[in-house]
């Protein structure tokens, strides 16, 4: 018999161990999807002799280069920068740029693979990347992230394309990132294309880009509530992060007539009993974006409120949980803590923020729980909307784009349950995105050929 997927998921996974040593979070992101593919492809002999399982767990390329710039005080600082293009079998290479001292190849290559079936969900032609460097745009002044920005375009400029790679933001690339990195690709090729999404509406960029992942996330939300007959209103939430994905997820919530509870950053968390309102999401998207200041600022601002250093918010008791803040965050003994305080679902705005003991739990607890691949894909979502705006010059406005989202929504929510229903009416939300994602892009995989 020829070379197949047709071993078992430990022998598999110990083939993806060999090939990226070290690789911890790709390799966490490579099981978490490969434990559902292989029961859906265990009777399915053309996704085994054409290897696509193997062949998605290895990128079509990774790109990593030198930036080199100069800070305020002309020292000259050497960063490294990546892409990572994963698979453009439905569509360009799209996923967002990291900027973060925590960014490796490993992260990037988790990213960029979660991307691939994240994309696939939404239906668009997109295919899955993710880029970034292990540059901290925290403490640098606006000169400083121009060049180091400018300097990292350099090198990239020659690996994207509106047909190609179609980067957007992601934590620590925001709209002044953006500006910046389109500003210097538009100088080197002397050309006005949809090459970035996040883009300022100024310059080609959308409406409802800002807060499209975080409505996402509350949208698929209330579908997995509506699916066993609950709503959003009335409930607590806790929400981890106060950039841009948590307060637009807060400001959902708040608008379907949820309570928030709790915001956080890298320092810690608050917790407001009485509830953040719309007033004070507004306050702290000042706080992040103008001032830049950091949360504990909020407890110091709104009195009741309180700030706990160094931890997160999943000891306070909720009806349904947001992690909205980065990958890993919340793990095992986090998910307990939850469930033992009544949580009747999750939803995850940040990419795989729960680690794999912490998804255990979950599905142990049969609790409605959404992985990011489903749950914050309405980012992704509007920016393939953004590129569809650029490509036909011209700009929707935000009732239209607004109802693409949901519908969007609405429909990945929709796969999940058609693929991830249980005896019993409960719906495994991972298995049902991954293998809705997966056949997808399998699929056009096999149409090429061996490629």
């Amino acid at each position: 018999m020829a070379i197949s997927d047709h071993v078992d998921l430990e022998a598999f996974m110990q083939g993806v161990h060999k090939r990226n040593p070290g690789q911890t979070e790709f390799i966490q992101a490579v099981r978490e999807v490969a434990q559902d593919v292989f029961e859906f492809i265990a009777d399915k002999e053309q996704y085994h002799a054409a290897q696509i399982l193997r062949r998605l767990a290895e990128p079509d390329r990774v790109v990593s280069f030198r930036v080199c710039w100069e800070d305020d005080q002309r020292n000259i600082r050497v960063q490294r920068g990546w892409r990572v293009q994963n698979n453009n079998a439905i569509g360009p290479y799209k996923g967002g740029l990291r900027f973060h001292p925590t960014v490796t190849e490993s992260v990037l290559k988790f990213l960029a693979f979660e991307q691939t079936f994240k994309n696939s969900l939404t239906g668009l032609p997109m295919g899955g990347g993710k880029g970034g460097a292990n540059f901290n745009p925290k403490g640098k002044s606006d000169s400083e992230v121009m060049r180091f920005c400018q300097a990292f375009m350099t090198e990239l400029y020659r690996h994207i394309g509106p047909d190609t790679d179609v980067p957007a933001g992601d934590i620590g690339v925001g709209s002044r990132e953006i500006g910046y990195l389109f500003g210097q690709y538009k100088r080197i090729t002397n050309r006005w294309e949809g090459v970035l999404t996040g883009k300022a509406l100024e310059y080609g960029g959308s409406r409802m880009r800002p807060e499209a992942t975080g409505y996402g996330a509350v949208i698929f939300l209330q579908n997995m509530l509506q699916h066993v007959r609950q709503d959003i209103a009335g409930k607590r939430a806790v929400i981890s992060g106060s950039g841009n994905v948590a307060t637009h997820a807060a400001e959902k919530i708040v608008e379907l007539g949820g309570k928030v509870l709790t915001l956080s950053d890298s320092d810690g968390f608050v917790h407001d009993p009485s509830g953040i309102d719309r007033h004070k999401i507004d306050w702290v998207k000042d706080l992040k974006t103008r001032r830049r200041g950091r949360i504990s600022e909020y407890a110091q601002e709104f009195k009741g409120s309180t700030y706990h250093a160094g931890k997160r918010p999943w000891g306070v008791a909720c009806d349904v949980a947001l992690p909205c803040a980065t990958q890993n965050e919340l793990d095992g003994a986090a998910a307990r803590t939850l469930i033992d305080n009544g949580v009747v679902a999750v939803a995850e705005g940040a990419n795989m923020p729960t680690t794999l003991e912490g998804v255990d739990v979950f599905h142990a607890a049969r609790i409605l729980y959404a992985p990011g691949k489903a749950a914050n894909a309405g980012g992704v979502a509007v920016s393939g909307l953004e590129m569809s705006q650029n490509s036909e010059r011209v700009t929707w406005n935000t009732e239209r784009l607004g109802t693409l989202l949901r519908d969007i929504m609405i429909d990945i929510h929709g796969k999940c349950v058609e693929y991830g229903s249980l005896k019993g009416g409960h719906v495994n939300y991972v298995k049902g995105a991954n293998i809705a994602g997966f056949k997808k892009v399998a699929d056009a995989m096999l149409a090429f050929g061996v490629v």
